[in-house]
Protein backbone atom coordinates (compact mmCIF):
# COMPACT_ATOMS: atom_id res chain seq x y z
CA UNK A 1 0.00 0.00 0.00
CA UNK A 2 2.74 2.30 1.01
CA UNK A 3 4.60 2.46 -2.54
CA UNK A 4 0.86 2.70 -4.10
CA UNK A 5 0.27 5.18 -2.05
CA UNK A 6 3.69 7.17 -2.94
CA UNK A 7 3.58 6.69 -6.58
CA UNK A 8 0.13 7.83 -6.93
CA UNK A 9 -0.66 10.10 -3.86
CA UNK A 10 -0.35 13.09 -6.22
CA UNK A 11 -3.53 11.74 -8.92
CA UNK A 12 -5.94 10.52 -5.93
CA UNK A 13 -6.64 10.95 -2.17
CA UNK A 14 -5.97 8.18 0.19
CA UNK A 15 -6.86 7.22 3.67
CA UNK A 16 -6.71 4.54 5.87
CA UNK A 17 -9.88 4.50 8.32
CA UNK A 18 -9.13 2.37 11.44
CA UNK A 19 -12.36 0.68 12.94
CA UNK A 20 -12.51 -1.39 15.72
CA UNK A 21 -9.51 -4.29 16.04
CA UNK A 22 -9.88 -7.38 14.38
CA UNK A 23 -7.81 -9.60 17.17
CA UNK A 24 -7.74 -7.33 20.62
CA UNK A 25 -5.79 -9.11 22.78
CA UNK A 26 -8.53 -9.45 25.40
CA UNK A 27 -10.61 -10.88 22.51
CA UNK A 28 -9.70 -13.06 19.28
CA UNK A 29 -6.28 -12.31 19.86
CA UNK A 30 -3.86 -14.49 16.99
CA UNK A 31 -0.72 -16.09 17.69
CA UNK A 32 1.09 -13.91 14.54
CA UNK A 33 0.04 -10.79 16.82
CA UNK A 34 1.65 -12.33 19.65
CA UNK A 35 4.80 -12.86 17.56
CA UNK A 36 5.23 -9.69 16.03
CA UNK A 37 4.10 -7.86 19.66
CA UNK A 38 1.31 -6.13 18.14
CA UNK A 39 -1.05 -5.88 21.68
CA UNK A 40 -4.00 -4.04 21.12
CA UNK A 41 -7.12 -4.24 23.56
CA UNK A 42 -10.53 -3.15 22.54
CA UNK A 43 -10.91 0.12 22.48
CA UNK A 44 -13.50 1.15 25.47
CA UNK A 45 -13.05 5.39 24.05
CA UNK A 46 -12.48 7.57 21.14
CA UNK A 47 -8.86 7.86 23.15
CA UNK A 48 -8.37 4.52 22.94
CA UNK A 49 -8.90 3.97 19.32
CA UNK A 50 -6.99 6.80 18.16
CA UNK A 51 -3.80 5.62 20.25
CA UNK A 52 -4.65 2.16 18.81
CA UNK A 53 -4.30 4.11 15.33
CA UNK A 54 -1.46 5.48 16.05
CA UNK A 55 0.63 1.89 16.49
CA UNK A 56 -0.81 0.79 13.52
CA UNK A 57 0.27 3.34 11.68
CA UNK A 58 3.90 2.97 13.35
CA UNK A 59 3.86 -0.77 13.35
CA UNK A 60 2.92 -0.96 9.32
CA UNK A 61 5.44 1.94 8.35
CA UNK A 62 3.05 3.83 6.68
CA UNK A 63 2.48 7.46 5.78
CA UNK A 64 -0.81 7.25 4.36
CA UNK A 65 -3.43 9.33 6.31
CA UNK A 66 -4.94 8.12 9.07
CA UNK A 67 -9.01 8.72 9.86
CA UNK A 68 -10.37 6.62 13.04
CA UNK A 69 -14.17 5.67 13.06
CA UNK A 70 -15.83 6.63 15.88
CA UNK A 71 -16.90 4.05 18.41
CA UNK A 72 -20.46 4.06 16.90
CA UNK A 73 -18.56 2.14 14.18
CA UNK A 74 -20.68 4.10 11.56
CA UNK A 75 -17.99 4.05 9.06
CA UNK A 76 -17.23 0.25 9.45
CA UNK A 77 -21.07 -0.82 9.22
CA UNK A 78 -21.63 1.63 5.66
CA UNK A 79 -18.84 -0.18 4.31
CA UNK A 80 -18.59 -3.54 5.55
CA UNK A 81 -14.83 -2.51 6.54
CA UNK A 82 -14.42 -5.44 9.21
CA UNK A 83 -11.84 -7.18 8.91
CA UNK A 84 -10.24 -4.54 6.43
CA UNK A 85 -10.94 -3.81 2.81
CA UNK A 86 -10.10 -1.35 -0.30
CA UNK A 87 -12.57 1.15 -1.99
CA UNK A 88 -11.71 3.26 -4.40
CA UNK A 89 -14.60 6.21 -4.65
CA UNK A 90 -14.91 8.92 -7.02
CA UNK A 91 -15.37 12.48 -7.01
CA UNK A 92 -19.29 12.27 -6.93
CA UNK A 93 -18.90 9.68 -3.98
CA UNK A 94 -19.26 6.48 -6.47
CA UNK A 95 -17.83 3.26 -5.50
CA UNK A 96 -15.61 2.24 -8.15
CA UNK A 97 -14.10 -0.81 -6.49
CA UNK A 98 -14.54 -2.69 -3.62
CA UNK A 99 -12.37 -5.72 -2.64
CA UNK A 100 -13.43 -8.62 -0.61
CA UNK A 101 -12.90 -8.81 2.77
CA UNK A 102 -9.55 -9.19 4.27
CA UNK A 103 -7.28 -10.84 4.48
CA UNK A 104 -7.67 -12.72 1.57
CA UNK A 105 -9.47 -10.11 -0.28
CA UNK A 106 -7.01 -7.46 0.38
CA UNK A 107 -5.02 -7.08 -3.10
CA UNK A 108 -3.57 -3.78 -3.42
CA UNK A 109 -2.35 -4.40 -6.88
CA UNK A 110 -5.92 -5.20 -8.00
CA UNK A 111 -6.94 -1.94 -6.46
CA UNK A 112 -4.19 0.50 -8.10
CA UNK A 113 -5.13 -1.26 -11.49
CA UNK A 114 -8.53 -0.34 -11.13
CA UNK A 115 -7.80 3.39 -9.96
CA UNK A 116 -5.52 3.67 -12.82
CA UNK A 117 -8.69 2.71 -15.16
CA UNK A 118 -10.78 5.44 -13.32
CA UNK A 119 -7.85 8.15 -13.72
CA UNK A 120 -7.90 7.42 -17.64
CA UNK A 121 -11.25 8.34 -17.86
Amino acid sequence: MEKWYQATKTQADFYIVYIREAHPEDGRQVQANRRDGVIVKTAKSEEDRKEAAQACSVGLEVSLPMIVDGMDDAVERAYQGWPDRIYIVDLKGNVWYRSAPGPAGFKPAEAEQSLRNLLKG
